[in-house]
């Protein structure tokens, strides 16, 4: 495919007839309807966005969703400057100004990227051992520096001229979040009488299809579903709005930002407490990373990010790409880049991967390193090569983005807050929820169904089980099919593969694994204590 840049010339969820501009840095660039900040810089060919807390590494765009660890930015000016937004969840719009953060004098230089100088000095646990002396009030003069190095973005001081609206809504049944099991629950509940609130935190609706490619079978079941949904009376569709918290009594705490489409009169964010009878959670799951030298590089994003790039926005962020990998479900994304033009190599740390994933790849042209992992990779503001070790040895290949998908987290973060336990299972290699209360149902990637099919099934049978806890009996039509041949692999057990490097576990608080490691060799083996000494998990992203 021809590309300018590196959005590709055609394809993608983006209304080229609307070209947007956008500042970013002081620098000024364009973009298109439906991108997001981090589409439209990924499209523009930037690839470093930001700093990291400690060591000042260069940092790049690393998911397409609310986990973004690397890609904060300040949003605005004077008092409307908000700070450490990640630039995925960001609508694009006309006249957006953003800035980096965390870096000084500038992102491309960042003289406090000497910190990692001193990184031996610097390991977990660091500022327990070295800021209690010599003397007892020896902190007082310790804390000016501290806090003058503490935090990401600068806050605005002036007065925030914007309005903001606090309501209260009522629905039978809420479903909380818009993938196809939300959209399949919303459905189901709404046919059987329920009135319907279905919240999404994205500006569209459809999940993870929407990283399918615009003309494939689910692009035309989600137009289907929409349509139906958008036809119903009884639901009330809220894109742009995050469920933040759950509360007793079925209540949930939303806010949704109307950034750069609201009128200068109009309320730039609402908060909502919104009281249903029941709950269905269908929060999706997110991509695993993989730890190994230098994981942390410009260049290097999960793999269901890149192939959301490509499909939902046109924009194929590399020419040469390594994916890294321990399950069938990269693949996925090795194909649609190598169909997009890309030079794809696949390191597969298992053993062999089956044979009808390996002949579609021989088909694209795509080269299969099986039992094989990364360990290091090289460059600096972006990656220029990975290196692999596998069964015929060592190997330097070169690359300018790396794919990691390590598996798939289950989102559990919403039904944790009123005390319900995440409980393991093993066929997954994840965790789910425990035993939710009554009035609250779970379905699709959430509750470890990761295929389409599952989703969606799963997904109808909880919308009717909402609805009938809130007497509701309608008769409601079957679901409506889509199959995307998603294999059901077993877990596979990532293997770390460390070299001279860092390897970094939590991305925006420069925990490494050797942090990790030695936090549990001086007694904080609880997981509780080992966040709180190696800050594993205290981001903005939380980990």
């Amino acid at each position: 495919m021809n590309r300018i840049g590196n959005r590709l010339a055609a394809g993608g969820r983006i209304d080229r007839a609307q070209p947007l501009g956008f500042v970013f840095d002081g620098r000024s660039l364009a973009g298109y309807q439906g991108d997001t900040l981090a589409s439209a810089l990924l499209g523009n060919g930037i690839m470093l966005t930001g700093r990291s807390f400690k060591y000042h590494r260069s940092r790049g765009i690393f998911s397409a969703g609310p986990e973004e660890p690397n890609a904060l930015v300040t949003l605005g000016t004077g008092g409307r400057r908000e700070p450490n937004l990640p630039a995925t969840m960001l609508e694009l719009a006309e006249g957006m100004t953003a800035e980096s953060q965390n870096r000084w004098p500038s992102l491309a230089f960042d003289l406090q990227s000497l910190n990692g100088l001193f990184s031996p000095f610097l390991s977990a646990g660091f500022y327990y051992k070295t800021f209690m002396g010599p003397t007892r009030r020896a902190w007082m003069f310790y804390e000016h520096f501290i806090r003058k190095a503490a935090g990401l973005g600068r806050a605005g001081t002036e007065p925030d001229p914007g309005r903001y609206e606090a309501r209260h809504a009522f629905a039978d049944v809420a479903v909380v979040g818009g993938g196809p099991a939300g959209l399949s629950a919303a459905r189901a509940a709404a046919t059987a009488g329920a009135s319907v609130a279905l919240i999404e935190q994205d500006f569209l609706l459809g999940g993870q299809l929407l990283s399918e490619r615009p003309d494939a079978d689910a692009a035309a079941w989600l137009s289907a579903i929409e349509a139906e949904l958008a036809g119903l009376d009884n639901v009330t569709l809220m894109r742009r709005t995050m469920a933040f918290g759950t509360f007793d009594a079925n209540t949930l705490g939303l806010i949704e930002r109307r950034d750069g489409r609201a009128a200068e009169a109009a309320a730039r964010q609402v908060f909502t407490m919104l009281r249903a009878r029941s709950i269905v959670f269908a929060t999706g799951a997110i991509e695993r990373p993989l730890v190994f030298s230098n994981n942390d590089r410009p260049g290097v994003m999960l793999a269901s990010a890149a192939r959301t790039y490509l499909n939902r926005f046109a924009v194929l962020p590399g020419k040469k790409i390594a994916v890294a990998t321990t399950h069938d479900g990269a693949y996925r994304a090795a194909f649609d880049l190598a169909a997009a033009g890309a030079e794809v190599t696949v390191a597969d740390q298992r053993g062999a991967p089956p044979s009808g994933l390996a002949a579609e790849a021989r088909r694209l042209n795509i080269a299969i390193r099986a039992g094989t992992l990364i360990t290091d990779l090289r460059g600096g503001h972006t990656v220029k090569a990975a290196q692999l070790a596998g069964p015929g040895g060592n190997l330097e290949i070169a690359c300018d983005l790396v794919c990691l998908s390590g598996g798939w987290s289950p989102s559990v973060h919403l039904t944790s807050h009123l005390g319900v336990k995440p409980v393991y299972r093993g066929d997954i290699d994840g965790f789910v929820p425990g035993a939710l209360p009554a009035g609250q149902f779970g379905a699709g990637a959430m509750m470890g169904r990761f295929s389409t099919t599952g989703a969606i099934e799963d997904g109808h049978r909880a919308g009717i089980e909402a609805a009938s806890s809130c007497g509701k009996s309608a008769t409601v039509p079957a679901p409506l099919k889509l199959d995307l041949g998603e294999a059901a692999a077993a877990p596979f057990r990532a293997i770390a593969s460390t070299g001279r490097g860092k390897a970094f576990v939590d991305f925006q608080m420069d925990v490494t694994e050797r942090d990790i490691e030695l936090a549990h060799r001086e007694g904080y083996e609880s997981v509780e204590h080992l966040k709180r000494y190696t800050t594993l998990g205290m981001g903005t992203d939380q980990g």
